[in-house]
């Protein structure tokens, strides 16, 4: 839906906050383009800026109700995107992802092995795993990057945001964890018969 810069922005909430499909359309196409400029700015990579923004969305359909100036909503969503910007800094600064079938943990790195030996393994592992991601359909990689937001949204917000059934969150998620799965799978196989082993 195309809007024009001349809608009333105060209307517009008011019919978001009534659940009206066309006005969130319209209010979230007039700007996610801004909102990627911003995390664009703030030196992320493609998946985390997407992150930064759908979860700068789910905030606004949390707090929707507390928007009382309407028409400084575009500073409260690039101040709460900034936000989510740097708590997705942090929370790379301080992640080390193991692989889903790695329950011991064995593959992390060792702190006391050369940091740039446990660095460079750290970006390969996770270089990994966002390939796996990025061979994920659409539709799962939206759905897991929405359930992944910290606090994570209810199955009701989800269902708000991705205007999916609360019923079929849970099992689709399941589904696109599995097919995540199966992609890391095949690639450590791969490694494997390559390496001869």
């Amino acid at each position: 839906m195309e809007t024009s810069p001349d809608v009333d922005l105060p209307d517009l909430i008011a019919r978001v906050r009534d659940g009206d499909n066309d006005a969130w359309v319209a209010l979230t196409d007039r700007y996610t383009n801004l909102l990627w400029s911003i995390a664009r700015q703030q030196g992320l990579s493609t998946a985390d800026a997407a992150d930064a923004i759908q979860t700068t969305w789910l905030r606004l359909v949390e707090h929707i109700d507390r928007i009382r100036q309407p028409e400084r909503l575009v500073g409260w969503l690039a101040t709460t995107l900034r936000r989510e910007c740097g708590d997705i800094r942090e929370r790379a600064a301080r992640v080390r992802p193991v692989p889903p079938d790695d329950p011991t943990g064995l593959d992390r790195p060792d702190p006391s092995a050369d940091p740039l030996d446990a660095a460079l393994l750290r970006d390969e592992r996770d270089a990994e795993l966002w390939r796996a991601f990025g061979a994920l359909r659409p539709a799962c990689q939206e759905l897991l990057r929405v359930l992944i937001a910290d606090p994570a949204p209810s199955y009701r917000e989800v269902s708000l945001v991705l205007r999916m059934a609360v019923g079929s969150i849970g099992p689709t998620r399941e589904r696109c964890l599995k097919c995540l799965r199966d992609i890391l799978r095949g690639v450590d196989e791969a490694a494997a018969s390559q390496a001869g082993v």
